[in-house]
């Protein structure tokens, strides 16, 4: 038998939107089809944590495939894993619970089941938080697994071993929901992650869970997990030792009260230059990163041991500070502001147009420009702030 909790108010942090089209849904397949429907996965666990719920996914039990079919051409929602008997309604997932066995390679190399009753499809999720359920008739919490009090302990524990080696995103996935949420992985999961190979990943999926830690509020964690799971070895052949660990795990920590919302996908790997040994657009290659990321990280330059009007003016002629994902630097941060350049670059007296009206041109126009460029930020420099 599961362990129950009532949860009476599970929706009240519910967008109004959201809420309507999960009545919507719920109310037809309870009171019409006579089904029995759950709000499964991470809505449940980030909402026991006090977190926003953007996406819902909603499981029904207590009805035929066929009858589940018909009931989403009623509601016009679209099939997007009908292999997997998954529709989407808006922002909403709604699927018939299922069972998944390894018959392939790849990601996709699944055979695909209904599952029986409601512990039995639970036991595919990855970790236990990740496994409860809302019943959403009797407003009660299911929990076959004790994923409530790792949920409380702030632990990632694996459900059932035997599916979770079958897929290996799962790796990935341990952590970035470790860099999301500030949970640590329990020791018998983390040594299961550790021999788990990784070569049947492709780029995309791969990138997908590494940004999903890039954007993560604890990124010394999911840095942790990145070598503690074996992962920078499959992936970069990277390893790590305790003192540079301590040392990028502390830039990362210092730095997060300063990071940008719109840099924020790029500080964990602009840091990670200082301390990886590959170089950088390997590194990007291997994880199918997008043009933006080579843009934002390998192309900017490196934040110096001692920052000073040089660099920061140097860093700002195309844009402003703001813009530059080496701006987590407190020194960096005042040095910007107090010279204006934090939100617009750095606008040198000398122009190439100024150049062309004195004569110059061509290679010597390029020349005489850099030039007085540095001459101009050397006056400032001398001058100070």
């Amino acid at each position: 038998m599961p362990t129950t909790a009532s949860f009476s108010n599970f929706f009240s942090q519910t967008p109004p939107d959201t809420l309507r089209h999960i009545q919507t849904v719920t109310q037809y397949l309870i009171h019409d089809c006579h089904a029995k429907c759950y709000i499964v996965g991470g809505a449940v666990r980030d909402r026991l944590l006090g977190r926003d719920c953007q996406d819902y996914d909603i499981e029904c039990f207590n009805i035929s495939i066929e009858t589940f079919e018909k009931a989403m051409m009623h509601l016009g929602a679209e099939g997007v894993g009908k292999n997997f008997f998954v529709y989407k309604f808006y922002n909403l997932d709604i699927s018939l619970p299922r069972k998944e066995t390894k018959s392939g390679k790849g990601h996709k190399g699944f055979h695909v089941m209904l599952a029986g009753n409601e512990k039995e499809a639970s036991r595919r999720r990855d970790f236990t938080v990740n496994a409860l359920m809302y019943d959403i008739e009797k407003e009660q919490i299911l929990d076959f697994w004790n994923g409530l009090g790792d949920l409380q302990q702030k632990h990632l524990k694996v459900v059932d071993e035997k599916s979770f080696v079958e897929d290996s995103l799962r790796v990935l996935r341990a952590m970035q929901f470790a860099a999301r949420l500030g949970f640590k992985v329990e020791k018998k999961s983390c040594k299961l992650c550790q021999n788990i190979s990784l070569e049947d990943l492709p780029k995309e999926r791969i990138f997908s869970e590494f940004e999903k830690m890039f954007k993560g509020t604890y990124l010394h964690y999911g840095l942790y997990y990145l070598f503690a799971l074996g992962i920078a070895k499959k992936l970069f052949n990277e390893e790590i030792d305790q003192k540079t660990f301590m040392s990028w795990s502390k830039e990362l920590q210092n730095g997060q009260k300063y990071f940008q919302e719109a840099l924020r996908p790029y500080y964990f790997l602009f840091i990670a230059r200082k301390y990886f040994k590959s170089d950088m657009d390997n590194i990007l290659k291997i994880l199918g990163a997008p043009k933006c990321y080579h843009r934002q990280i390998s192309q900017a330059p490196f934040l110096p041991f001692e920052v000073d009007i040089r660099f920061v003016l140097r860093t700002a002629l195309k844009e402003g500070i703001e813009k530059y994902p080496g701006n987590y630097d407190p020194r960096v941060v005042a040095l910007a502001k107090t010279l204006k350049v934090w939100q617009k670059p750095f606008s040198p007296k000398t122009t190439a147009n100024k150049l062309l009206e004195e004569g110059f041109s061509g290679k010597k126009l390029g020349e005489e420009l850099t030039k007085r460029i540095s001459e101009e930020i050397d006056f400032y420099a001398k001058k100070g702030v």
